[in-house]
């Protein structure tokens, strides 16, 4: 019964908690409607709100859209009234000057027919004129021409020539005294102290125990030294002295420096020889490449190739005539530039070219030629100038000068050379040389004549045209140039030049 009880209890607590839970569910739904009308309601009112005014403010933005396109309207109305009253105003002036235009073509033509009637009419009378002087005259036009011309001429040619005369006359003059002043004021500026050399070199010794050394044993270190530097050492009866003779100068000069370090050193060998040669080469060459440096800075040139530099230092051991080479080269850039400066010609082209101009003379005794024919070799190895070529070419006339430097260069080598104490060689070995060439010319069968120009620097030879024929002219001069070489001593080359109907020249080395 109790559990029957029990049961019957949960059934009605059951049934009661499930009516309590739908008269619950039933309040809370209808609560949820009704909040969900008044929401749907709240929204409806908002979205009329929002409508209404997004409708204001349509109303708004197209009125004023409306406004500003009217306005935009209004002002290009103004804008294209206003250009059409400037285009009207311009139609106007165009037509105005149009107007004009027609009225000054209507004027010029009719200034142009006035003038064509005058000119007809002034040709008439022109013509009336012509015929009434050829009338009184007796002459054509064409002959009255003639015969003025002619008479104009001969006034002409007269008054010309006495103004030639006149001006030919002047010009001698004042040329002559120009050039006088010229030359004498270049050399005056230009004067230099010459220092004689000769192809001997004296080295003096501390005692003369010092040659047996030199000499050394069976003579074995001066062979060396003679071997390597390609001088002869002459050691005579002369106190405390070696004689160093070559005619190269700069082996000269190596020898000289050789032996001065040998002496000082004291270990004088074979090796050791060897040794301080090779020193002495190096000193040597930088001594050449510091005087030829010293000389373009003296002068003023520049931008001169490194190898003629050195071979410009290479002349500060050659002499000619006992004068130094690379101080008579200096010397020379000098005269010619200041006469180039005087004359307002190529200062620079002038000094270029006579510093250049014995060029060949720093290896003529290495390369066969003449010391011109050299030079021209070399400048146009590194690229010269035809200018400075032709310079350097024609200072002793073998070419002929192709510009006005060139001949200043020929006459500034001349005044450099020439002038007193410039040159050792006496007057009197001078002409005797001279004489002496003359006299184995004249000594060769078959010459006639022979005439030593140049300084001796040429002998001109004529030949018997009875005794030898044009083919033997050759050999004649071979021969003579053959006796020149071996009973004469002369520095550079002589030129024989054989003449007869024909000529042929060889040179004397």
């Amino acid at each position: 019964m109790t559990i029957i009880f029990v049961i019957i209890a949960l059934l009605i607590g059951l049934l009661v908690g499930y009516l309590m839970r739908k008269i619950s569910s039933e309040k809370t739904l209808g609560s949820a409607e009704t909040r969900a009308q008044n929401i749907i309601l709240d929204a409806e009112n908002r979205a009329d709100t929002i409508k209404k005014e997004i409708t204001i403010e349509a109303k708004e933005e197209a009125h004023k859209l409306r406004s500003d396109a009217e306005r935009e309207a209004k002002e290009r109305r103004n804008e294209l009234n206003r250009l059409e009253k400037r285009l009207i105003s311009k139609e106007e002036s165009i037509d105005r000057k149009l107007e004009n235009i027609e009225r000054k073509e209507e004027s010029i033509t009719n200034k142009e027919h006035r003038i064509k009637a005058k000119e007809e009419e002034l040709d008439g009378f022109i013509e009336k004129q012509i015929k009434e002087l050829e009338r009184v005259s007796g002459y054509t036009s064409e002959e009255a021409k003639v015969v003025l011309l002619e008479s104009l001429e001969k006034d002409v040619r007269h008054d010309a020539s006495v103004m030639i005369r006149d001006i030919e006359s002047k010009a001698r003059e004042q040329g002559e005294k120009k050039a006088r002043e010229i030359i004498v004021g270049a050399i005056q500026r230009c004067a230099a102290d010459q220092v004689a050399e000769s192809t001997v070199s004296v080295v003096n010794l501390p005692n003369d125990e010092m040659k047996g050394r030199i000499i050394g044993r069976e003579g074995r270190n001066i062979r060396a030294i003679e071997t390597a530097t390609g001088v002869d050492l002459i050691i005579d009866d002369t106190p405390e002295a070696v004689i160093l003779s070559c005619f190269d100068p700069v082996r000269r000069e190596i020898a000289r420096i050789t032996l001065e370090k040998l002496i000082v050193d004291g270990r004088i060998h074979p090796a050791r020889i060897e040794e301080m040669v090779e020193k002495a080469t190096k000193e040597v060459n930088n001594y050449i490449k510091e005087a030829g440096e010293q000389a373009t800075f003296e002068v003023g040139i520049h931008n001169l190739h490194p190898e003629l530099v050195k071979l410009l230092g290479r002349l500060r051991y050659r002499t000619s005539y006992g004068q130094n080479v690379l101080q008579h080269s200096v010397e020379v850039a000098q005269l010619a530039g200041l006469m180039a400066s005087e004359l307002g010609l190529d200062t620079k082209l002038a000094k270029r070219a006579g510093l250049l101009h014995d060029i060949g003379k720093s290896i003529d005794h290495e390369v066969e030629g003449t010391h011109v024919d050299i030079g021209i070799d070399l400048l146009r190895k590194y690229k010269e100038r035809e200018e400075v070529i032709d310079g350097m070419a024609s200072h002793h006339g073998d070419y002929e000068p192709k510009s006005l430097e060139a001949v200043l260069i020929a006459a500034a080598d001349a005044l450099s050379a020439a002038r007193p104490g410039a040159r050792r060689e006496t007057l009197e070995n001078y002409i005797n040389r001279l004489q002496k060439l003359e006299e184995i010319a004249n000594t060769t069968p078959g010459v006639e004549k022979s005439y030593a120009i140049q300084a001796g620097r040429e002998i001109r030879i004529i030949a018997s045209p009875e005794e030898k024929k044009d083919d033997d002219l050759p050999l004649l001069a071979r021969e003579i140039s053959k006796r020149i070489e071996s009973e004469l001593q002369y520095p550079g080359q002589i030129k024989v030049n054989v003449i007869r109907e024909t000529r042929a020249i060889d040179y004397a080395k």
